[in-house]
């Protein structure tokens, strides 16, 4: 938790405390570490479902924002990386027409949509969970209640849920085949390509450690939901090993990303440690005069 709320909080700063890393990849970025932090902000209060699971004490309000608040950052996550591919996708396979489509105005509002998008999506979730006395004992529990089981909206939101894992599966795999393709019929030799291939070999490594992470998290959602007309010992004794592990692997998703933009992204590096040194300013006009630079070169090499 502290590693991610850490390296998330960089993540924030640097994009935008320092104009030139406000591109529209690193607005994705930034957006998305927002999600990542109010995530690891929720781990506190699981940790405690799982130490003490009754009574919840914070009352009847609090256990629906903080189950809804986590539905719609785990789908705002999934978007954000979702729409990320997709834009470089457009970068890399169509460079003429990226750079009318692809501004930072348009990024801001495709962010703001994908808030909302997954805020509606996650919605019914404030009607499915609150506070519920089990076995008579009044000992209150948060969790999914009866209501949302007996009148099919547990399964249709697992539903969702799932698609909004494996639909974005699917496009994420055909995008980055066909950027892959793409660079691979170019010229090595271009700038601007290997610039490119830099940005997807960063993203595919986020792409691959969210599939290995959030995998065990929906397989195990979706087998809890459906065992919950079983008997609650009988759950527990199939299900707590593996829900424990998927909820670790869900967790790390959310703090690992700033270390792998740390590894794959020169850039990003030095934009960090221009962020923490004594002498940030020498180091934003290095940056700076750097990248406009290069911007110049892949302007007149596309001439």
């Amino acid at each position: 938790m502290l590693f991610g709320l850490l390296g998330n909080t960089l993540t924030i700063l640097v994009v935008w405390l320092r104009p030139h890393m406000r591109s529209s990849t690193y607005l994705y970025l930034s957006s998305m570490a927002v999600s990542d932090l109010l995530i690891l902000l929720l781990l506190p209060l699981d940790l405690y479902k799982l130490w003490r699971p009754r009574p919840w004490p914070l009352g009847d309000l609090a256990c629906k924002l903080t189950m809804f608040l986590s539905e719609c950052c785990t789908f705002c996550t999934i978007l954000h990386i979702t729409f990320l591919s997709l834009e470089r996708y457009v970068a890399v396979c169509w460079p003429i027409t990226a750079k009318t489509v692809v501004t930072r105005r348009r990024t801001r509002v495709i962010i703001g949509c994908l808030w909302l998008g997954a805020a509606v999506s996650a919605s019914p979730v404030l009607i499915m969970v609150g506070v519920e006395d089990v076995g008579g004992e009044d000992h209150g529990f948060c969790r999914c209640t009866h209501y949302a089981i007996s009148s099919g909206l547990l399964s249709a939101m697992m539903i969702l849920s799932n698609l909004y894992f494996l639909v974005p599966l699917c496009i994420l795999g055909l995008v980055y085949t066909l950027i892959g393709r793409t660079l691979w019929l170019r010229p090595k030799s271009s700038r601007r390509d290997q610039s490119h291939r830099s940005t997807v070999k960063m993203l595919g490594v986020i792409v691959l450690a969210f599939v290995l992470c959030w995998l065990p998290f929906h397989v195990g959602r979706t087998i809890l939901s459906l065992s919950l007309g079983s008997s609650v010992e009988r759950q527990d004794a199939s299900m707590n090993y593996f829900n424990l592990a998927s909820s670790v692997l869900f967790y790390l998703s959310a703090a690992v990303n700033p270390l792998l933009y740390n590894l794959m992204s020169a850039r990003y590096r030095l934009a960090v440690h221009s962020l923490i040194h004594k002498h940030p300013h020498t180091h934003t006009h290095r940056l700076k005069s750097a990248h406009e630079i290069r911007n110049k070169y892949v302007f007149f090499s596309s001439i």
